[in-house]
């Protein structure tokens, strides 16, 4: 830099005010593991991102190879986005990542033709299935914790 240019010229030029590959590969990130924003849903954000994919897949007219495609690149890119949007969020596992329920909506009805009567009981089942697989998780929990407090007086 000239030694003539100032401190306020150099710290407003283009260089200094470009957001950085890792800024604008972050906010990628937190596009696509949010579902396009559904994540961000005030209430239910993972029943916001099964809606969001029942519409894509109402509306885009997928073939069955373009659907597993879809699939397969929601799955590589959204294990991509969603390792990475934690990190900017701070956070293990936040409710606003719903691209695993795009991906999850997605295999539902990935072998059938995507007609509204199984988009509906897809989605229903899906997001029954779902809340299951936390009570599960949560009884898992439940049994190690009662088998520690059986066998070794923990916790």
């Amino acid at each position: 830099m000239p030694a003539f240019a100032s401190s306020r010229s150099r710290d407003t030029s283009w260089s200094a005010s470009a957001p950085s590959l890792s800024t604008a590969l972050d906010r990628v990130a937190l596009v696509v593991a949010t579902g396009f924003g559904a994540g961000y849903s005030p209430i239910a954000p993972g029943t916001a991102g099964s809606a969001l994919t029942v519409l894509i897949l109402w509306i885009v007219p997928f073939s069955r190879a373009g659907l597993l495609l879809f699939l397969v690149a929601v799955i590589i890119a959204g294990t991509w986005a969603a390792h990475r949007a934690e990190r900017s969020f701070g956070t293990k596992d936040p409710g606003a990542i719903v691209i695993d329920e795009v991906a999850g909506m997605t295999l539902t009805v990935a072998p059938f033709a995507l007609t509204p009567a199984v988009l509906l009981v897809g989605f229903v089942l899906f997001r029954i299935f779902d809340m299951v697989d936390d009570l599960i998780a949560g009884l898992y929990a439940l049994l190690v914790i009662v088998i520690g407090r059986a066998v070794f007086a923990w916790p």
